[in-house]
Protein backbone atom coordinates (compact mmCIF):
# COMPACT_ATOMS: atom_id res chain seq x y z
CA UNK A 1 0.00 0.00 0.00
CA UNK A 2 1.22 3.49 -0.80
CA UNK A 3 -0.20 6.39 1.12
CA UNK A 4 -0.78 9.92 1.29
CA UNK A 5 -0.29 12.85 -1.02
CA UNK A 6 -0.88 16.61 -0.85
CA UNK A 7 0.36 16.93 2.73
CA UNK A 8 3.29 19.17 3.57
CA UNK A 9 3.34 20.22 7.22
CA UNK A 10 6.23 18.43 8.98
CA UNK A 11 4.25 17.13 11.95
CA UNK A 12 1.64 15.62 9.65
CA UNK A 13 4.27 14.09 7.38
CA UNK A 14 6.15 12.69 10.35
CA UNK A 15 3.00 11.14 11.79
CA UNK A 16 1.99 9.70 8.43
CA UNK A 17 5.46 8.29 7.88
CA UNK A 18 5.34 6.53 11.26
CA UNK A 19 1.89 5.14 10.44
CA UNK A 20 3.13 3.94 7.06
CA UNK A 21 6.00 2.21 8.79
CA UNK A 22 3.66 0.60 11.34
CA UNK A 23 1.30 -0.69 8.65
CA UNK A 24 3.90 -1.77 6.10
CA UNK A 25 3.04 1.00 3.67
CA UNK A 26 5.12 3.57 1.81
CA UNK A 27 4.61 7.32 1.87
CA UNK A 28 4.27 9.16 -1.43
CA UNK A 29 5.02 12.87 -1.23
CA UNK A 30 4.98 15.59 -3.83
CA UNK A 31 8.58 16.28 -4.82
CA UNK A 32 9.34 19.78 -3.60
CA UNK A 33 11.93 21.53 -1.49
CA UNK A 34 9.29 22.37 1.13
CA UNK A 35 8.10 18.75 1.37
CA UNK A 36 11.68 17.47 1.68
CA UNK A 37 12.41 19.96 4.46
CA UNK A 38 9.15 19.16 6.26
CA UNK A 39 9.76 15.41 6.10
CA UNK A 40 13.38 15.79 7.19
CA UNK A 41 12.21 17.74 10.23
CA UNK A 42 9.17 15.57 11.00
CA UNK A 43 10.75 12.14 10.48
CA UNK A 44 11.49 10.63 13.89
CA UNK A 45 12.07 7.07 12.69
CA UNK A 46 15.54 5.75 13.43
CA UNK A 47 15.75 3.64 10.30
CA UNK A 48 15.38 4.28 6.59
CA UNK A 49 11.75 4.71 5.57
CA UNK A 50 9.91 3.91 2.38
CA UNK A 51 9.25 7.27 0.72
CA UNK A 52 8.37 7.83 -2.94
CA UNK A 53 9.07 11.33 -4.19
CA UNK A 54 6.42 12.11 -6.78
CA UNK A 55 6.60 14.81 -9.42
CA UNK A 56 3.35 15.75 -11.13
CA UNK A 57 0.94 13.95 -8.81
CA UNK A 58 -2.02 13.62 -11.22
CA UNK A 59 0.21 12.12 -13.93
CA UNK A 60 1.81 9.76 -11.40
CA UNK A 61 -1.63 8.65 -10.25
CA UNK A 62 -2.68 8.04 -13.89
CA UNK A 63 0.38 5.84 -14.43
CA UNK A 64 -0.33 3.91 -11.24
CA UNK A 65 -3.97 3.41 -12.21
CA UNK A 66 -2.93 2.17 -15.67
CA UNK A 67 -0.89 -0.50 -13.86
CA UNK A 68 -3.98 -1.69 -12.00
CA UNK A 69 -3.42 0.11 -8.71
CA UNK A 70 -6.59 1.01 -6.81
CA UNK A 71 -6.82 4.68 -5.83
CA UNK A 72 -9.01 5.80 -2.95
CA UNK A 73 -9.57 9.28 -1.63
CA UNK A 74 -10.40 10.28 1.93
CA UNK A 75 -13.02 12.99 1.85
CA UNK A 76 -16.56 13.82 2.89
CA UNK A 77 -18.61 13.18 -0.24
CA UNK A 78 -22.12 12.04 -1.15
CA UNK A 79 -20.97 8.72 -2.63
CA UNK A 80 -18.31 7.99 0.00
CA UNK A 81 -18.14 4.69 1.90
CA UNK A 82 -18.06 4.97 5.68
CA UNK A 83 -14.74 3.92 7.16
CA UNK A 84 -16.48 1.29 9.31
CA UNK A 85 -17.79 -0.40 6.12
CA UNK A 86 -14.40 -0.55 4.36
CA UNK A 87 -12.69 -3.92 4.02
CA UNK A 88 -8.95 -4.50 4.07
CA UNK A 89 -7.24 -3.84 0.76
CA UNK A 90 -6.62 -6.97 -1.30
CA UNK A 91 -4.58 -5.22 -3.98
CA UNK A 92 -2.02 -2.45 -4.17
CA UNK A 93 -3.83 0.68 -3.07
CA UNK A 94 -2.98 4.36 -3.00
CA UNK A 95 -4.71 6.55 -0.44
CA UNK A 96 -5.09 10.18 -1.49
CA UNK A 97 -5.42 12.68 1.31
CA UNK A 98 -6.38 16.23 0.52
CA UNK A 99 -5.34 19.46 2.11
CA UNK A 100 -7.09 19.96 5.46
CA UNK A 101 -8.86 23.12 4.24
CA UNK A 102 -9.14 22.63 0.46
CA UNK A 103 -9.61 18.86 0.21
CA UNK A 104 -8.53 16.70 -2.71
CA UNK A 105 -7.63 18.79 -5.77
CA UNK A 106 -10.17 18.84 -8.61
CA UNK A 107 -7.73 17.34 -11.12
CA UNK A 108 -7.46 14.17 -9.01
CA UNK A 109 -11.15 13.40 -8.35
CA UNK A 110 -11.68 11.58 -11.68
CA UNK A 111 -8.76 9.26 -10.85
CA UNK A 112 -10.33 7.93 -7.65
CA UNK A 113 -11.82 4.44 -7.69
CA UNK A 114 -13.49 4.93 -4.31
CA UNK A 115 -13.94 7.59 -1.66
CA UNK A 116 -13.82 6.83 2.05
CA UNK A 117 -15.29 9.14 4.67
CA UNK A 118 -14.76 9.26 8.38
CA UNK A 119 -18.09 10.21 9.95
CA UNK A 120 -18.03 13.19 12.29
CA UNK A 121 -20.38 13.52 15.26
CA UNK A 122 -18.94 16.63 16.92
CA UNK A 123 -18.87 20.23 15.76
CA UNK A 124 -15.75 19.84 13.60
CA UNK A 125 -16.11 19.12 9.90
CA UNK A 126 -12.89 17.12 9.53
CA UNK A 127 -10.05 15.45 11.38
CA UNK A 128 -6.42 16.45 11.19
CA UNK A 129 -5.04 14.98 7.95
CA UNK A 130 -2.49 12.80 9.75
CA UNK A 131 -5.16 11.36 12.04
CA UNK A 132 -7.54 10.69 9.14
CA UNK A 133 -4.78 9.13 7.05
CA UNK A 134 -3.67 6.95 9.95
CA UNK A 135 -7.18 5.64 10.57
CA UNK A 136 -7.67 4.75 6.91
CA UNK A 137 -4.21 3.17 6.63
CA UNK A 138 -4.86 0.89 9.59
CA UNK A 139 -8.30 -0.07 8.23
CA UNK A 140 -7.03 -0.85 4.70
CA UNK A 141 -4.06 -2.76 6.13
CA UNK A 142 -6.55 -4.98 7.98
CA UNK A 143 -5.06 -4.13 11.37
CA UNK A 144 -8.31 -2.84 12.91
Amino acid sequence: MVAPLFVSYEVNLGTLLRTCDATGACLAVSHSKAARAALAKGNTLRHRSCVHWVGGVPNWLRRQRAQGVRIVGVELADDAVRLADVEAAREKTIIVLGHEHHGIPDDVWDLLDDVIEIPMIGAGSSLNVAVAGSLVLYKLAGLV
